[in-house]
């Protein structure tokens, strides 16, 4: 059995994708702490942090189910490296913000940021597969899991340092290198990004390739499963929020509502290593993904009664922990069942749905924090997920995973055929950035 070490010490191509990605995610962090630092100061208000926190969840969303018809559609590596470009060449637009009267060029170039992620995620979720052997990929799921979790921890917290020691906009400076070299590391990759395509295929039109999708994935109860997985998590994601204040509440200030946040990321970090050996027995990973969800809500519902805040940062662990198990173990599922043709778009649905649940749970407890204790929404975020996953199993109680899927062939027909496009349709988008590489932690705001 391959272990995580040996994919990265082995497979080069996997090593330089892996670390592409850390770059991004912690390019990630470097403007985002330093900005919503910077916009209070120059604006004396708090809506225009919040409105950059909207706009780099909310587009992201709403572009996934387009996106991921280009991943599916363009070169991977191509996607991955103008997106990476594309967000570097946004980035360059903070250094303007020097004034109440600039602060809006934030929100644009944080969209702008927010629509090459948009293009990267489903592309990078779909390539892993490609550049590792089928032994290897259960340990790749494990180390490309981590990613994000462990970006959590060093790049916020070298964000905020480097920008407490020299600024935010040299912190901008480090976003944007970090971008460029995601990008050099992208082009350095040998093996191809997606299986094949046939030469002689007529192009659809994105929103057909987009029905397509979804109708395959109607069309079998255990994508459709798998699909619907991290809203479970994302729904309990309003408990960020109450996050510094929990911290007041404890009398731990700054510090412990950093270290809220720092434990959070190593949840998430090493939950999937250590829940690495469940991907290598299909048979287990259904009742595994509806037990994750449950321990997340069960986690969150203890920190709504916890009398000590050491035992508040214990169960926040626990929670993030398998929220990141969740995260890998719904990916490494989705990338066995799903023809390589077809994967991009189905990653983007999924990463869709999981975005929009965590950005509802998020608006509805800033909606109540003003007017409900905290432990109560800390309670009822635990309580909805736990639900969600019960739910879920009982829906799910007669599906398995254990004989592999219908056909991860490119050659698979598709199902029903798309509607040909125009002769004269030979529109390409350049700019798209949603290749297929594997990026399990999204965002963001994964877990």
């Amino acid at each position: 059995m391959a272990t995580p070490f040996s994919v990265l010490t082995r497979n080069r191509d996997f090593r330089r994708l892996f670390a592409a990605e850390l770059v991004v995610f912690g390019a990630d962090w470097f403007v985002m702490v330093p900005l919503l630092v910077l916009l209070p100061e120059l604006t004396g208000s708090g809506v225009w942090g919040a409105l950059v926190l909207a706009a780099d969840t909310g587009i992201t969303a709403l572009l996934l189910p387009y996106t991921g018809t280009i991943a599916d559609r363009l070169d991977r590596r191509t996607i991955l490296i103008v997106s990476n470009i594309a967000a570097l060449l946004a980035t360059l637009l903070l250094f303007t913000v020097r004034s109440e009267a600039t602060a809006p060029l934030a929100l644009v170039a944080i969209g702008a940021v927010a629509v090459a992620k948009a293009f990267y995620s489903p592309a990078a979720s779909a390539a892993l597969p490609n550049v590792v052997d089928p032994d290897d990929l259960a340990a790749a799921n494990s180390v490309a899991g981590s990613a994000w979790g462990t970006m959590t921890i060093v790049g916020a917290s070298l964000g905020g340092i480097v920008s407490s020691a020299f600024g935010p906009y040299v912190s901008f400076a480090v976003a944007g290198v970090s971008l460029f070299a995601a990008a050099v590391l992208t082009t350095l990759i040998r093996r191809p990004l997606q299986a094949p395509r046939d030469p002689s295929a007529v192009p659809v039109r994105a929103w057909s390739a987009l029905i397509e999708a979804l109708r395959y994935i109607g069309a079998r109860p255990r994508i459709r499963a798998l699909v619907t997985v991290k809203s479970a998590v994302g729904l309990g994601n309003g408990v960020l929020t109450v996050f510094p204040l929990l911290a007041g509440l404890y009398g731990v200030g700054a510090l412990g509502a950093g270290l809220l946040f720092a434990v959070r990321g190593a949840g998430a970090l090493v939950g999937p290593l250590v829940m690495r050996p469940v991907l290598n027995h299909r048979t287990w990973l259904l009742p595994g993904l509806a037990l994750s969800m449950s321990l997340y809500g069960l986690g969150y519902i203890g920190v709504a009664f916890a009398p000590w805040f050491p035992l508040v940062l214990v169960l926040v662990f626990v929670a993030h922990f398998a929220g990141g198990t969740n995260w890998v173990l719904s990916n490494y599922a989705l990338q066995g069942e799903v023809p390589d043709r077809l994967r991009g778009r189905v990653f983007a649905t999924d990463m869709m749905l999981a975005t929009l649940a965590i950005s509802v749970s998020q608006l509805g407890a800033a909606f109540f924090v003003d007017h409900v204790d905290e432990h109560v929404i800390l309670a009822a975020c635990g309580l909805i997920t736990l639900l969600y996953a019960i739910g879920w199993r009982i829906a799910t109680r007669n599906l398995s995973l254990a004989d592999p899927a219908s056909p991860p062939a490119p050659e698979e027909p598709a199902l029903p055929p798309a509607t040909p496009a125009p002769t004269t349709d030979t529109t390409r988008v350049d700019d798209a950035s949603a290749s297929d590489v594997s990026v399990t932690q999204v965002e963001s705001p994964k877990d």
